[in-house]
């Protein structure tokens, strides 16, 4: 007789609604934990479909019982969905997996942004089939617009929703107001396309919701010399460039004067930003968190460089005055700044590793930035500047400290 395959029932809320709006977190393991999230989110929100979803799920885990071992869980993403969701989610499966090693999974949706997963659990699990959960009740014309105003209330679909249009609005205003022409309106906004297109808009989110302002913390004066800082340098920009305008600089020249105001104040600016979070880091007694001071170090030395970059650039392109900057001197900037950049990494990497050989990983859990289950550590190396972990096969691997971007109940690092 063949043995019972093991089965697992699995859904996904990628929008992790189950926690914004029932404050329950995955994974969520077993039929009676699952019935109980399904019923506490359908008591939340009557409407949310991931309820009805989670009570589908359970009615083929109990049809599966007679035929095969079967288990259900539900994962849960980020309410920003993106990168933190899929990554959110890789990690709970891998921790599903642990504890139920599944031969198969039946994959159960309510048809929304969850299907985006099925590649991720195809890399790990065979599907032997996907369940979609429709709302009979209403007709598809209803259900397109009640889904249209439940995603709208996501920020991932409300930024491109509203944002767009409000900052083709802001900018369009501030072009007329100023004068600037529909060719800065474009420049401005071929920016924000560029920076969206490569990852930098989401990453810069990421970083300014980590920004955590409290008037208990010493750094709270800090953070806002950095606001006073900011405002100046954007009304510093704003004077240098009318002055430009009334003696009749060149466009190209009025463009330099306002790069190097914003490049001299913004510097000071972000400066005073960073020391402030690194102050919060040497505060705080999580041991843990002295890994982000490489980050915000480095982050330091790319300003100095970037301010003095531009500094020099804008001279170059200006020369009204002695002493006069040749193409020779911006040539030695850029190489003087290349050699800033190596050595501020490599003192960067050697503070990292530093930290991280001090602190007890021994027995935690590794995994990569997408949530992939790695192994166990066993040890680090400070000698080699290496991790020793165990992987899932019980093969013995290192990883370089260099590579951990985050320290906590489990280790992530970069692959």
């Amino acid at each position: 007789m063949a043995a019972k395959k093991n089965r697992l029932v699995l859904c996904i809320d990628r929008d992790n609604d189950l926690y914004e709006k029932a404050r329950i977190s995955g994974p969520i393991i077993g039929r009676e934990a699952n019935l109980e999230a399904a019923v506490k989110l359908a008591l939340a929100d009557p409407t949310e479909t991931d309820a009805n979803t989670i009570f589908r799920a359970i009615g083929i885990y109990d049809s599966l019982l007679s035929e095969s071992t079967a288990q259900i869980a539900t994962l849960t993403g980020a309410s920003s969905l993106g990168y933190a969701a899929d990554r959110e989610i890789s990690a709970q499966l891998e921790r599903v997996l642990s504890e139920f090693p599944a031969d198969s999974c039946i994959f159960v949706s309510d048809g929304a942004s969850d299907e985006q997963m099925l590649p991720v659990i195809r890399s790990r699990l065979k599907i032997d089939g996907v369940e979609i959960v429709v709302m009979k009740q209403a007709k598809e014309l209803e259900k397109t617009y009640f889904v249209i105003l439940e995603k709208l209330k996501e920020p991932h679909y409300a930024r491109i929703v509203f944002g767009v249009p409000a900052l083709l609005l802001l900018l369009f205003a501030a072009s007329r107001y100023f004068g600037w022409g529909l060719e800065s309106i474009a420049a401005l906004f071929a920016v924000y396309l560029g920076a969206k297109a490569f990852g930098i808009e989401e990453r810069l989110l990421r970083e300014i919701s980590a920004f955590r302002f409290s008037a208990e913390k010493i750094s709270s004066i800090v953070y806002l010399f950095f606001f006073i800082m900011l405002l100046v340098s954007l009304w510093a920009a704003f004077q240098r460039y009318s002055e430009a305008v009334e003696t009749g600089l060149s466009g190209v020249k009025t463009a330099a004067v306002i790069v190097k105001t914003l490049a001299n104040l913004l510097a000071i600016s972000f400066m005073i930003l960073f020391a402030g979070k690194m102050i919060d880091i040497i505060n705080e007694k999580e041991q843990q968190r002295r890994i982000e001071l490489s980050k915000f170090g480095l982050y330091a030395i790319m300003t100095v460089i970037v301010w003095f970059m531009l500094s020099v650039a804008a001279d170059w392109v200006l020369n009204l005055s002695p002493p006069y900057v040749s193409f020779a001197d911006f040539l030695s900037a850029i190489f003087a700044s290349m050699v800033l950049g190596f050595v501020g990494i490599w003192a960067m990497r050697s503070i990292k590793s530093d930290i991280v050989s001090r602190m007890k990983l021994e027995s935690k859990e590794l995994f990569s930035e997408n949530g992939v289950y790695m192994g166990k550590i066993m040890g680090v190396d400070p000698k080699e500047s290496k991790i020793i972990f165990r992987s899932p096969l019980g093969q013995k691997l290192t990883v370089s400290l260099e590579n951990i971007t985050s320290v906590g109940e489990r280790v992530m690092v970069r692959t």
